[in-house]
């Protein structure tokens, strides 16, 4: 049915071409078998009269969110903006597009914009989670491994619809396929957060990005890449010249960051805990490549040793360093070093290990994230706030419930200060990378207007980021309106 294949393309009137979406393509089906009932019935007039009226808005995508021409003012609300440790009272904020326009007092407002009562509401920036797995968190490690990849992304796609949901507006992807389900979101295909992409995890040979089967090895010089290479998840590099090459495919992929294996992990097969990976140049390959895009390193690493090597290499973030002794985080502040820490605790949401050699190792890295948060704070690390859900489909409704755990070494606002403008501070080391163009994680003029409603009170206590699905009442992504659980909806 070539001719109805186009009945509803947009593209004579400057509308982005639907064609080709599933949804579409569900509904052509559906009015063709239409088409040849009515034939029968009732001859070519009857089928051409289904046509009446037909166009592109009949099969509006559903994960579009409300959308209104108009301004957008929420009022009646308490203002936390990501930066002030306080929340605001007498302020409203004018949304324009998918920018904040301005935090005005609320009869300053102009006219012909939509109003939203906030009903005594907190209001904030969107949460960013600078540590995120986007495509591997919903899945277990034996399907990652194992499983058509179509059907690792298809439940990557689910998952992120319930990231942004739990008030998670951004994430900063750090391992794994996720370009084509940035892409998916960012064109309005499906909801989901931002996403900021290191693609593949670049390992060596027996590093904590190395996925293989003993049985697999050895593999002689650039021979047959292994599955995970070959999805997308890790790509496995040995020689700076091999780490060269690597970074350079994630840069021309889209990364925003790039992200390097250089020391070991408590759930490794193969690569203990304290090793330490990559020489110093094949850091420097990626450091090098990753700058000459105007971008930055990021790296996987527990221990002192690892995470000197990594910092004389020029990355400019660690990622968990639970084990880092006061030497070296006096380094990191010394060198301006981002520190990417994740509540790793011995608690419900810990990843069970059934052997007693891990459980020693994950006590060990618990005990480690007491201390980091104390030398963190002691020597002023530019820190961040990650969760690190990989491979653990039951642990992804965690998320939020872990940021709130920070409360034990700090305020609660301050909490929420380093998931919002401080996570935004982080993110922006991405240069000319990063993908969209606007400040985030603050509530300012200019900034991009990624929101949430909450029903809570973040000056006491963080519990209300355990209930999503009752406490966020409104879910703002670059001013669409994603959830509104409040009892009116905008005038």
């Amino acid at each position: 049915m070539a001719v109805l294949a186009h009945a509803c393309c947009g593209q004579a009137h400057g509308v982005a071409c639907l064609c080709g979406h599933p949804r579409v393509q569900a509904g052509f089906r559906r009015l063709e078998m239409d088409i040849q009932r009515r034939m029968v019935l009732g001859g070519m007039a009857a089928a051409v009269g289904l046509y009446a009226g037909f166009g592109a808005s009949s099969l509006l995508l559903a994960e579009a969110p409300e959308r209104d021409p108009r301004p957008l003012l929420l009022t009646n609300l308490r203002l936390f903006d990501g930066q002030r440790l306080e929340l605001q009272q007498g302020r409203a904020v004018l949304v324009e597009g998918d920018r904040i326009k301005d935090v005005i007092a609320p009869d300053a407002a102009p006219e012909s914009v939509r109003r939203i009562d906030c009903q005594g509401h907190v209001l904030m920036p969107g949460l960013i989670d600078a540590h995120w797995h986007s495509t591997l968190c919903g899945v277990s490690q034996v399907t990652a491994m194992t499983a058509d990849i179509a059907y690792v992304h298809l439940v990557a796609a689910r998952e992120a619809e319930r990231t942004l949901l739990r008030g998670f507006t951004t994430v900063r992807d750090v391992g794994g396929p996720a370009f084509a389900l940035k892409q998916a979101i960012d064109e309005g295909v499906m909801a989901g957060p931002r996403i900021f992409p290191a693609g593949a995890m670049i390992s060596q040979t027996s590093g904590h990005g190395d996925f293989r089967l003993l049985n697999e090895l050895p593999r002689a010089g650039d021979g047959d890449l292994s599955y995970t290479e070959r999805a997308g998840v890790t790509a496995i590099a040995d020689g700076a010249d091999a780490v060269l090459r690597r970074t350079r495919e994630q840069l021309m992929r889209g990364a925003s960051q790039i992200k390097l294996m250089a020391g070991g992990g408590v759930a490794s097969p193969y690569d203990p805990l304290d090793s330490a990976q990559f020489t110093e140049q094949e850091l420097r390959a990626a450091v090098d490549a990753a700058s000459d895009w105007g971008t930055y390193v990021t790296v996987h690493v527990y221990t002192p040793g690892g995470i000197q090597r990594a910092i004389r290499a020029g990355a400019r973030c660690i990622e968990h360093g639970q084990l880092a002794d006061e030497e070296t985080v006096r380094m990191m502040a010394d060198h301006d070093i981002w520190w990417s820490l994740q509540p790793f605790l011995q608690d419900e949401d810990a990843n069970v290990y059934p052997d007693a050699a891990r459980q020693a190792l994950q006590a060990e890295v618990a005990e480690g994230t007491e201390r980091a948060f104390e030398l963190a704070d002691k020597h002023n690390v530019r820190t961040g706030f990650g969760t690190d859900i990989l491979m653990s489909p039951g642990k992804t409704e965690s998320q939020g419930r872990q940021l709130a755990k920070l409360t034990r070494w700090m305020e609660p606002l301050s909490v929420l200060r380093r998931a919002t403008a401080g996570n935004g501070e982080l993110l922006a080391l991405s240069g000319d990378r990063a993908p969209y163009g606007g400040k985030l994680g603050v509530i300012e003029p200019g900034a991009l207007a990624d929101l949430l409603l909450v029903d809570g009170n973040p000056e006491e206590d963080l519990t209300f980021l355990d209930t999503p699905d009752t406490s966020l009442k409104l879910i703002l992504k670059g001013g669409g309106i994603h959830a509104n659980r409040l009892n009116g909806e905008a005038a």
